[in-house]
C-alpha cells in the first residue's frame, strides 16, 4: 500500500498536526460561543440564604451566599478598623464596588491604621493599571506577573496568589471564594465566611507568612502574631508553591476517606485528579451518599467542557450531579456526615490543588456543618439533576469535542 512507503515519523507528525488543528479549531469555537453569551447574559436571579452566626468552639462563624450582604460587613471593618487591616484578594474590579473598598481602604490608612494589601497582577490585567495607584499609607505587595526570573516556569513560581483574605484588627477575618466586584455582588453565588474568636490569629498568620517571603526594602516586615494557639475547632490549610507544599489536597481526600453517610460539594470548577475520583467512587461504593453541584454554565467556557468529560464516569460510579441555573456558582465549599466542613478560595482542578497559592478553613462543627447543609439544599433547589440516561444521549460532536480537549486537563 502507498501509505507504508510514507516514514513513521512523518505518519506521527501528520497526526499530531491533525490532533492540534482540531484543539484550536475547538477552542476557537468555544471562544465564539462563550463571547456570545456573555455579550447577551442577562441579570442573574437564584435563591440565597441570608448571613447566619453559629458558634463553633471559642469562634463564631457567618456564612455569606450573596455578595452584596458579604461587601457590606466587609467595609463596614474596615471603616471600624482602629488598628490594621489585612486586605488579600485575587480579582479587584475598578468599578464601582472596587472603588468603594479601594477609598475605604485609604481612608483607613488616612486616619493611622496600618494597612497592608496584596493583589495578583495577572488576575487584574484587564482593570486600568492607574486604579491600582495607592498613597505611601498603604502598603501594597503585588503578586507580579512573571515571578522567580528565568525560572518563571517552575512549580515554585508559576503559581498565581488566588486567596481572598481579610483581617481586621486582630478580631474578625474574611475568607472564601469572592473576589472584588459589582459582578459578585448580585450576579454569582459564592459563599465566604466570617470568622470570630481564636481562629482569627490563624487567617492572620497566613496573611503575614505570604506578606513576609521574599521580603523588599520598600515593604515593612510584619510581625507573628502573638495570640495564636492551639485551635480544636478549626484547621487553616494554605497551598504554598514556593515550597512545593499542598496541603488542601490532602485535607479533601483525607475527609472523603472518613464519610459514612453523605458528601456535599459545591464547586465551581470541577475537573478532579485520579485520586479523588477513586477516593469518590469508594464512598459510593460504601453506602454514602455523595452529591456534587456545579454551575450549569461557569465564567470559563473551556473548563466547562473539561469537567464533563468527567461526568459519564462519575454518574456510572453512582455520584450525584447537580447543574446549577441561572447565575454563576464560583463557591468552593464541601460538608461531611454533619460534623466536617470546608470554606476557602481551591477549586477541585489542578490549579487550585497543586498549582496556586489557596487558602481553606477546615471546620469540625455540627453547627457549621448543619449551616452548610441547609445552604446545599437551598441551592439543590436551583438545580437540575444531570442524570446519566439523558447525559449519554448528547450530540456524538459533543463526544468528540470533549476527548479532543481531555489532554488540556493536565492545564487547568
Amino acid at each position: 500500500m502507498w501509505w507504508r512507503r510514507i516514514p513513521v515519523k512523518k505518519i506521527a507528525g501528520y497526526t499530531a498536526l491533525s490532533v492540534a488543528a482540531v484543539q484550536a479549531a475547538t477552542l476557537v469555537a468555544l471562544g465564539v460561543v462563550d463571547y456570545n453569551r456573555k455579550r447577551n447574559r442577562h441579570p442573574a436571579h437564584f435563591p440565597r440564604v441570608a448571613p447566619h452566626t453559629v458558634s463553633a468552639g471559642m469562634s463564631e462563624v457567618t456564612l455569606y451566599t450573596y455578595g452584596e450582604d458579604l461587601y457590606y460587613d466587609m467595609l463596614s471593618a474596615i471603616r471600624q478598623a482602629k488598628k490594621q487591616v489585612f486586605f488579600e484578594t485575587f480579582i479587584w474590579k475598578g468599578d464601582a464596588i472596587g472603588q468603594a473598598f479601594k477609598d475605604a481602604l485609604i481612608e483607613a490608612a488616612e486616619r493611622g491604621v496600618e494597612v497592608y494589601v496584596v493583589y495578583d497582577v495577572f488576575a487584574n490585567l484587564v482593570v486600568r493599571p492607574d486604579f491600582f495607584t495607592m498613597p505611601p499609607s498603604v502598603h501594597v505587595k503585588r503578586h507580579p506577573l512573571l515571578n522567580g526570573g528565568l525560572m518563571f516556569w517552575h512549580p515554585r513560581w508559576s503559581g498565581r496568589n488566588h486567596r481572598k483574605i481579610m483581617v481586621v484588627d486582630d478580631d474578625v477575618a474574611f475568607v472564601g471564594g469572592y473576589n472584588i466586584g459589582s459582578l459578585y455582588a448580585t450576579d454569582w453565588r459564592d459563599t465566604h465566611a466570617r470568622l470570630t474568636g481564636d481562629v482569627v490569629p490563624e487567617i492572620q498568620n497566613a496573611f503575614i507568612d505570604y506578606w513576609n517571603a521574599e521580603p523588599n526594602k520598600k515593604r515593612p516586615i510584619l510581625p507573628d502574631p502573638t495570640e495564636r494557639t492551639w485551635v480544636p475547632n478549626f484547621q487553616v490549610h494554605r497551598n504554598i508553591p514556593r515550597h512545593l507544599l499542598y496541603p488542601i489536597r490532602g485535607m479533601y481526600l483525607d475527609a472523603i476517606d472518613r464519610a459514612k453517610d453523605h458528601i456535599y460539594l459545591t464547586h465551581a470548577y470541577l475537573i478532579p485528579d485520579g485520586d479523588m475520583i477513586m477516593a469518590l467512587e469508594a464512598a459510593v461504593r460504601r453506602g454514602v451518599d455523595v452529591r456534587i453541584i456545579v454551575p450549569a454554565e461557569s465564567n470559563h467556557i473551556v473548563a466547562d467542557w473539561l469537567s464533563r468529560g468527567f461526568y459519564d464516569q462519575l454518574l456510572r460510579s453512582g455520584i450525584r450531579l447537580f447543574l446549577y441555573q441561572g447565575a454563576m456558582v464560583h463557591a468552593k465549599t464541601a460538608t461531611i456526615d454533619g460534623r466536617w466542613s470546608t470554606v476557602g478560595t481551591a477549586n477541585i482542578d489542578r490549579l487550585s490543588l497543586l498549582g496556586n497559592y489557596e487558602i481553606n478553613v477546615e471546620m469540625f462543627d455540627d453547627n457549621v456543618a448543619n449551616q452548610l447543609e441547609e445552604i446545599f439544599r437551598v441551592d439543590s433547589g436551583n438545580c437540575i439533576e444531570l442524570e446519566l440516561p439523558h447525559w449519554t444521549k448528547r450530540h456524538l460532536l459533543v463526544k468528540v469535542s470533549e476527548t479532543v480537549l481531555s489532554p488540556f486537563r493536565q492545564l487547568l
